[in-house]
C-alpha cells in the first residue's frame, strides 16, 4: 500500500467551495480571486511583452530588469536599499514560501505557525521532516507573544507571520513589531518568514513591513505577490527578498523546483512597474470594502473589523448554531453565496461561527451577493 507523505491533506476548502459554488450557480465569495478586468495599462504591457523576444528561459533569479524594478519599489515604499541579488522572482507567493521552507528548515526542527493560518504553510514543513507548531492568535487575531515566546525551543528554526492577515484582514500594531524584535533578539538562531502578500491593500492603518525593521530584516524572508497586488492571480507571479546568505540556500532549491518563471510575465511586469502608481490600490479596495460592509448593515451578520487584504470576516452566531462548514455549504446551496469557514484555518478546528467573504469583486457582484445575504 502506498504510504502518503501528507496523509491528512485532501482537497483544499478553497477548491471545494468553488466547485460547490459552480455546481449550485452561487456567487463565489469564497476563493480569493478578483472577477474584474486587469488594468488596461498592464494588459498593454503584456501585449508588448508578447511581441518582444521574451520567450525563452529567464535567468534563474528573475530578469534583472524586473528585479531592479522591485528594488526601486521597496526603496520607494519602505526606504530600504536592496541589491537585485537579494530578490528572487517566484511562481507565486506559494512557491516562494515552499522554497524558503525547503531550503532553510531541516528534519527534526520546529516551525511556529500562527492560527488561523493559510494552508500552504504546514505542508512544506511536514515534507522537510520538521514539526509544525500551531499557536492560536488572540480573539482579536493579533499574536499572543507570551505564548509564542513560550513555544520556542532549541529546535525552533522558523516563525511564520502573515500581515495583513488572511483570513481576518487584521493589521499589526507597532507594539507587535516591538515584541517580535524582542523575541528575535533573545533567540538569535530563529529565522522569520514574513508573508506580506496583501501589503498594498491596507486601509485606515498603514501597513508596516519587516523591510522597515532594521534589527531583524536580515534574518527574514519577506514574501510578496504580484497576483494579489495587481489582481492577476492566474499569472502566479511573486517574489521574495532576503539576505545573501539565506538567498544562497534558497537558490539551490528554486533552481530544481521551477528553475525560472514565466519570461513574458516578467517582461510585462517590469514595464508596468515603471509606470504604475501602486498607492491607488488601497483606495480601490477600500471602496469595495465599504460598499460590501454598508450593504450588510441590515443583515443578521456581525461584521468584524477589516483593516487590510480583500477579505471580510463575519459572525453568523445570531443566525445559526450550525458548525461553520455546514453553514457555508447551506449558504451556498440555499442562498446562492459561497464563503469560507474559518475553522479550516485552525489546526484544532476551533469554530467561532465565523465566515470569510472575498469582496474583490465587481460592484454588481457585491450588490447581488449582499441582497441575498440580507434575506437570511
Amino acid at each position: 500500500m502506498l504510504a502518503s507523505k501528507l496523509p491528512h491533506v485532501g482537497t483544499t476548502i478553497f477548491s471545494t467551495m468553488s466547485a460547490l459554488a459552480q455546481q449550485y450557480n452561487a456567487i463565489n465569495l469564497a476563493q480569493g480571486f478578483p472577477n474584474f478586468e486587469i488594468d488596461a495599462v498592464l494588459q498593454n504591457c503584456l501585449i508588448e511583452a508578447a511581441g518582444s523576444n521574451a520567450h525563452q528561459y529567464a535567468p534563474m533569479p528573475g530578469t534583472l530588469e524586473l528585479r531592479e524594478q522591485i528594488v526601486a519599489l521597496v526603496a520607494k515604499q519602505y526606504n530600504r536599499t536592496l541589491d537585485p541579488n537579494e530578490v528572487l522572482v517566484t511562481a507565486g507567493a506559494t512557491q516562494a514560501i515552499f522554497t524558503a521552507i525547503q531550503a532553510l528548515v531541516h528534519q527534526g526542527q520546529e516551525v511556529l505557525i500562527l492560527d488561523p493560518s493559510y494552508d500552504c504553510y504546514e505542508a512544506p514543513v511536514v515534507l522537510t521532516g520538521a514539526q509544525p507548531i500551531r499557536i492560536p492568535l488572540g480573539l482579536d487575531f493579533r499574536p499572543n507573544w507570551e505564548q509564542i515566546r513560550a513555544a520556542i525551543t532549541s529546535n525552533t528554526r522558523l516563525l511564520i507571520t502573515n500581515n495583513p492577515h488572511n483570513p481576518s484582514g487584521t493589521i499589526w500594531a507597532p507594539k507587535d513589531f516591538e515584541q517580535l524584535e524582542s523575541i528575535m533578539q533573545d533567540f538569535p538562531g530563529l529565522l522569520l518568514l514574513s508573508d506580506e502578500v496583501y501589503e498594498f491593500i491596507a486601509f485606515e492603518q498603514t501597513h508596516q513591513s519587516i523591510h522597515q525593521r532594521t534589527q531583524i530584516r536580515n534574518r527574514a524572508i519577506i514574501v510578496s505577490s504580484f497576483g494579489k497586488t495587481f489582481h492577476i492571480t492566474g499569472w502566479k507571479m511573486g517574489y521574495l527578498v532576503c539576505a545573501p546568505e539565506l538567498m544562497k540556500e534558497i537558490h539551490k532549491v528554486h533552481q530544481f523546483l521551477v528553475f525560472s518563471v514565466n519570461s513574458v510575465a516578467q517582461r510585462a511586469l517590469s514595464l508596468y512597474l515603471a509606470q504604475v502608481d501602486i498607492h491607488s490600490l488601497a483606495h480601490f479596495y477600500q471602496q469595495k470594502r465599504d460598499l460590501f460592509r454598508a450593504a450588510l448593515t441590515k443583515s443578521r451578520f456581525e461584521l468584524l473589523p477589516a483593516q487590510g487584504s480583500y477579505f471580510q470576516v463575519a459572525s453568523y452566531a445570531a443566525i445559526s448554531d450550525e458548525p461553520d462548514t455546514d453553514f457555508c455549504i447551506r449558504l451556498t446551496k440555499e442562498f446562492g453565496v459561497a464563503a469560507i469557514p474559518l475553522s479550516v484555518f485552525n489546526a484544532n478546528g476551533e469554530d467561532r461561527k465565523l465566515l470569510r467573504f472575498c469582496y474583490a469583486k465587481t460592484s454588481e457582484t457585491l450588490q447581488t451577493a449582499t441582497e441575498r445575504l440580507c434575506k437570511i
